[in-house]
């Protein structure tokens, strides 16, 4: 079933309450998805020069002081922030040369790239993530959240939303895809890598591969309603902002509101309904095989 939810600051005061909000709103999302959480947020963007990674290890207690000695040795300037088995990560080296690198660390694997991403998950309920994370003191400009009824893969940490298959690109998805399996290896071919057997990375990684084509998100969207066969609601996290996107059936639930100070979506409304000023908000549901999409100019 699952539970999605979005939110995007329009007004740059209240970046500094961006994880209070979309805490409240996940846990609004605690029923449709008591497997596992995750959210993507959007803050603290690297200098030039330097990509930001989020690492997940399969340990139960990583030893992060190590592996930062480790990658001091291969990038003097790289500086590593743990979060119990996760941990961000800036570098000055490329993203494939990190892939290189990660690749003596076989417990390690990247969540997210990018310049402002930062993808944290977790199997278990959504209140346990919520607090483990430390999620509703994030500041930032936007996130995506996502609780998980797992229905199609195994339920663990690298089968949970988000997921992530491009800089700063990350999408949470509530619904299900037929053609995932097919579409995985034509992706493959065309030099897409994936790491579970998600349907949901499919979609991610199809959109990131959109991309590369020299699709804008729009374009990447629109050829998505095309491509992906099945019944899905997406939200589509970018640098700059995030978009929504129903199925042309429009079967699986969504809601969306805004404000002057917020734009916000979820599954259900009672995630909305926690925000500042939703009670004054414009509210709809989303058209079906329409894109909805909020960005910092």
């Amino acid at each position: 079933m699952c539970g999605i939810v979005g939110l995007f600051i329009k007004n740059p005061e209240l970046e500094s309450e961006l994880g209070r909000h979309v805490s409240a709103m996940l846990l609004e999302m605690s029923e449709r998805g008591p497997d596992s959480a995750g959210a993507a947020v959007y803050r603290n963007e690297v200098d030039s020069g330097r990509i930001k990674l989020t690492l997940f290890s399969s340990q139960a207690q990583p030893d992060w002081s190590a592996f930062d000695r480790q990658l001091r040795d291969f990038d003097a300037q790289s500086t590593v922030k743990p979060h119990l088995n996760h941990a961000v990560v800036e570098t000055s080296k490329s993203l494939q040369q990190m892939q290189t690198w990660l690749q003596s660390h076989a417990e390690v694997r990247i969540n997210s790239s990018g310049k402002k991403i930062e993808i944290y998950k977790e199997k278990g309920s959504p209140a346990s993530f919520i607090d483990s994370f430390k999620v509703a003191d994030y500041t930032g400009t936007h996130a995506l959240g996502h609780t998980r009824m797992a229905t199609e893969s195994a339920v663990t940490t690298e089968h949970s939303h988000p997921f992530s298959t491009g800089d700063d690109l990350c999408l949470v998805h509530n619904g299900s895809l037929s053609n995932h399996n097919r579409l995985r290896e034509n992706l493959r071919s065309r030099g897409i890598s994936f790491q579970t057997d998600n349907d949901s990375e499919v979609a991610a990684g199809y959109l990131n591969w959109r991309l590369q084509e020299g699709d804008g998100l729009d374009d990447a969207l629109h050829h998505a309603v095309e491509d992906l066969d099945g019944f899905y609601t997406f939200a589509i996290g970018t640098r700059e902002g995030f978009a929504v996107l129903r199925d042309p059936i429009g079967c699986k639930p969504a809601i969306i509101a805004e404000t002057d100070d917020w734009a916000a979506m979820s599954s259900e409304y009672r995630a909305i309904a926690q925000l500042p000023g939703a009670a004054k908000a414009k509210i709809w549901e989303p058209e079906p095989a329409k894109i909805y999409s909020w960005q910092r100019q």
